[in-house]
């Protein structure tokens, strides 16, 4: 599974990552679940990692289909951490649709440690608390 969250409530944060290869039914996938989640509130800020991507294989179609969807509020914070220009070229689109749509608190960042603190966040989460990245998760 190449992209995973888990939720913060202390902090108020979704901390979302990708891995690998990412398509579009993987991000229909994690917008699917992440709705679904007993702790998720559309006000959460999210911070979505997406440095461990191999590929992103998302049209411009795609990506406006899946900007067209509301999952946070209007005042929610998120913070994209992107590897390249690719990724960053498709980040801002999905900015752009979304801040058309009233949803303006989408920044895109290359740097981890800005992107923590543009959220107020003091440190990366563990990666282990990213169940189905960790390959070992539930072997025990």
């Amino acid at each position: 599974m190449p992209a995973d969250f888990f939720i913060d409530t202390h902090l108020g944060v979704v901390f979302s990552k990708a891995t690998e290869v990412l398509t579009m039914d993987d991000v229909l996938d994690h917008m699917n679940r992440l709705e679904r989640h007993p702790d998720f509130r559309p006000e959460l800020n999210q911070l979505i990692d997406f440095r461990q991507t191999r590929n992103v294989v998302l049209s411009h179609e795609e990506i406006r289909r899946l900007a067209s969807r509301k999952i946070f509020g209007p005042r929610s914070h998120r913070a994209f951490v992107v590897p390249g220009d690719f990724e960053y070229g498709l980040a801002r689109m999905f900015a752009t649709y979304r801040e058309m749509q009233g949803e303006p608190g989408i920044s895109i960042f290359r740097d981890i440690e800005k992107a923590l603190a543009w959220l107020a966040i003091s440190a990366e989460p563990d990666p282990g608390l990213f169940p189905r990245l960790t390959p070992s998760a539930g072997l025990v």
